[in-house]
């Protein structure tokens, strides 16, 4: 039992004794911010591909399939997603803050590769490492940032976290894009990452401190709130457990699973689709970096008013509104045309993302036991990036065959039947988190009957 429990231990940061850490926003500002700021370098590395690089890929190496055009995508979805897996399982034994630096070490050839890329396999690559450094990263100052909070201002922190990293995100595609529209699509818009990848792992190595014994803390105290939370590691599921929970056996983890997936399939379309439908469309490259940060840039700060909202109203309506709202502004790629009003479609894109987004990551954290959530976390975040991967290749494979309209008219469908879904079949868990503490239990108890 002690061997098992020392497993459990990270072996990296010394952690202080969970009886001297207090949990909550303002306790733990200065590495709350911290964090924040490493976040944003996250999202400024993404931000570098999301204006420029598809137009790379008819410009200097002559693709016209679709489907070979987003195959970028494709790459980083699966590679992000099964790093979002492992982040989530590892942090817990090896620590967080070694998963933060070594995705922050993946980062680092990432510019440098697209910048001198003789084929397009090369610019395939740098996404594969990109996807590694995204899922280690990111899950990882999500995880970390839930750590500091505590229960009580879960919305509020994702909020931040994801208006960091979203914001970067949009204002490095802005600023990509005006770059190649007055150098060149390469090297200067991509020498700004080098800068990016530096910066992250100097304040990942040398500020960020571990943060696994406060989800600790919070999983001792638990313990007085209710007699159905898992409180200590001889309770843990088993990560099969985690995974099938997470991913189908519990009705609100399926539903946030499945809208994650979804929201982040429309988001490889509007990614990797939508910049060569404009360009075709007569638009420039100025305007198509502004349509893309339009969307970003409203996705990113809306999040600082919805995640605080979800710890208020509530996840599931938000979750639900959030998905339709985003099925009205892929419809207005569809049914009008003009740059003002594709520019509209936008802005709802970002509103309805920023509804969904720290809303689905504090759903998985109110559900979740602080002994299994990081777990659950990675699981949840495997799901929703993997649709980066599926819609992309979705989206390829239909602009090939039927045109790029029908394509971005069939995922805008499959996100309103997504919301469709969480109001069917989600229940709210604001303030709970008993359910999936209770179906583990009776799950370990049918197996001691069936013994």
């Amino acid at each position: 039992m002690q061997s098992h429990k020392a497993a459990d231990q990270p072996t990296s940061t010394p952690i202080s004794t969970p009886s001297a850490l207090t949990l909550g926003l303002l306790a733990n500002w200065q590495q709350f911010t911290l964090l924040v700021i490493v976040n944003a370098f996250v999202g400024a590395m993404v931000g570098l591909e999301r204006s420029v690089v598809p137009l790379i890929a008819q410009a200097d190496f002559g693709l016209t399939s679709k489907s070979l055009t987003l195959s970028f995508i494709v790459s980083f979805g699966i590679v992000k997603a099964l790093a979002n897996l492992f982040a989530g399982r590892f942090s817990d034994r090896i620590g967080r803050k070694q998963i933060l630096v070594v995705g922050w070490l993946f980062a680092l050839p990432v510019p440098f590769l697209i910048i001198f890329a003789p084929s397009w396999a090369w610019i395939v690559l740098a996404n594969l490492l990109l996807g590694v450094n995204q899922g280690l990263c990111w899950s990882t100052t999500v995880i970390m940032k839930i750590d500091l909070v505590g229960p009580k201002q879960r919305g509020f922190a994702m909020g931040l976290n994801e208006f960091a990293g979203y914001l970067a995100l949009s204002l490095s595609a802005l600023a990509t894009g005006y770059l190649a529209a007055t150098y060149g699509l390469r090297p200067v818009p991509f020498l700004p990452g080098i800068v990016f990848a530096l910066s992250g792992l100097m304040l990942s190595v040398f500020f960020v401190h571990e943060t696994h014994a406060h989800a600790k803390q919070e999983a001792q105290a638990s313990v007085s709130h209710s007699d159905l939370l898992l409180s200590n590691s001889d309770q843990k599921p088993s990560f099969r457990e985690i995974f099938w929970l997470t991913s189908w056996k519990n009705r609100n983890l399926f539903s946030v699973s499945q809208a994650g997936m979804v929201n982040n399939m429309n988001d490889g379309m509007v990614w990797g689709l939508v910049p060569i439908l404009l360009v075709g469309a007569g638009l420039s490259v100025q305007q198509i970096a502004l349509i893309a940060a339009t969307y970003l840039g409203v996705w990113s700060v809306s999040q600082l008013i919805t995640g605080a909202l979800s710890d208020r109203w509530g996840r599931k309506w938000m979750i639900v509104a959030g998905m339709w709202v985003q099925s009205i502004g892929i419809a207005l790629f569809v049914i009008a045309s003009g740059f003002q009003v594709w520019l509209m479609g936008a802005v709802l894109l970002g509103i309805g993302t920023a509804l969904v987004y720290p809303t689905l990551l504090a759903a998985v954290s109110d559900v979740a036991h602080p002994n299994w959530r990081a777990s659950a976390v990675g699981v949840y975040r495997l799901w929703r990036d993997a649709g980066y991967a599926v819609g992309a290749l979705t989206a390829g494979l239909l602009a090939d065959a039927f045109g790029g309209l029908t394509a971005i008219a069939a995922i805008g469908a499959l996100t309103f039947v997504s919301g469709a879904i969480v109001a069917g079949v989600m229940r709210e868990t604001h303030g709970s988190r008993s359910d999936g503490a209770t179906l583990i239990r009776e799950q370990s108890m049918k197996k001691e009957i069936t013994a």
